[in-house]
């Protein structure tokens, strides 16, 4: 069989800790990398070779250490380093990232790279202070439990709002009855994740309220960016507006 070039790829980054310089435990008691599995399994999936020629590659970011760090901002180099690594291997294809938690926060601090043409983040970690310039015209989707007690759905809503004001496209969608852990409502998780990386690469459509929410002007309020989770699992399939292409 001959191998196809890339056409786009997936960069999946698991969440960690606020400090800790000792690397991820190996394997399954790396809780954090496991419960990205099954998203890295969807994507795979819905990443296979297609009769139109599209090959998606998925690969995940392997942390040097298990915490962010403070300045150090660990996670966020291993992030760069890893989509120059990509570079490499693909050439200059578009990447969408998906991270967890504090691999959400690495995504969102290392869109600026150049092959970087979206994030979704799911339960990000958005401190108040970090810069969002280098998200500018990209387009950013934030997945957020309403009962997160680890990171602050709050904090969410207003990164996309002050991303918007920079430049950026963004959303967020909002998961009643979910958890930080993403236990809860598992599937749903799985889905909506896949269905807007998937939706954001131009290989399906993209749900509807958030085509709309993406599409808002730089004055738009956070809330007027914001979508339930429930409201795109009600729309039947086929009448969301198309993606944009990358």
């Amino acid at each position: 069989m001959v191998e196809r070039p890339a056409t786009a790829a997936v960069l999946v980054l698991h969440g960690g800790r606020e400090t800790g310089t000792a690397p991820p435990p190996p394997g399954p008691l790396n809780l954090p990398g496991v419960r990205m599995r099954p998203f890295v399994r969807a994507l795979e999936r819905a990443a296979r070779p297609r009769e139109d020629g599209a090959e998606v590659l998925v690969r995940q970011v392997r942390y040097a250490h298990r915490g962010w760090n403070g300045a150090r901002a660990d996670a966020y180099r291993d992030a760069v380093a890893a989509l120059d690594a990509l570079g490499e291997e693909a050439g200059d294809v578009p990447v969408v990232l998906l991270g967890h938690s504090m691999g959400a926060r690495a995504a969102l601090r290392a869109a600026g790279h150049p092959l970087v043409r979206s994030v979704v983040g799911l339960a990000p970690w958005c401190p108040p202070g970090d810069p969002v310039t280098q998200l500018a015209d990209r387009d950013v989707v934030l997945v957020h439990s309403t009962r997160d007690r680890t990171t602050s759905p709050q904090a969410s809503q207003s990164l996309t709002a002050r991303a918007r004001r920079a430049g950026a496209r963004t959303c967020m969608v909002t998961v009643r009855g979910g958890d930080h852990a993403m236990l809860r409502r598992a599937p749903a998780w799985h889905r909506v994740a896949t269905d807007l990386v998937t939706g954001l690469l131009g290989l399906g459509p993209l749900p509807g309220p958030v085509a709309v929410a993406l599409a808002l002007p730089s004055t738009a309020e956070a809330v007027e960016g914001t979508v339930d989770l429930d409201l795109l699992r009600a729309e039947r399939p086929g009448t969301a507006p198309p993606a944009r292409s990358q």
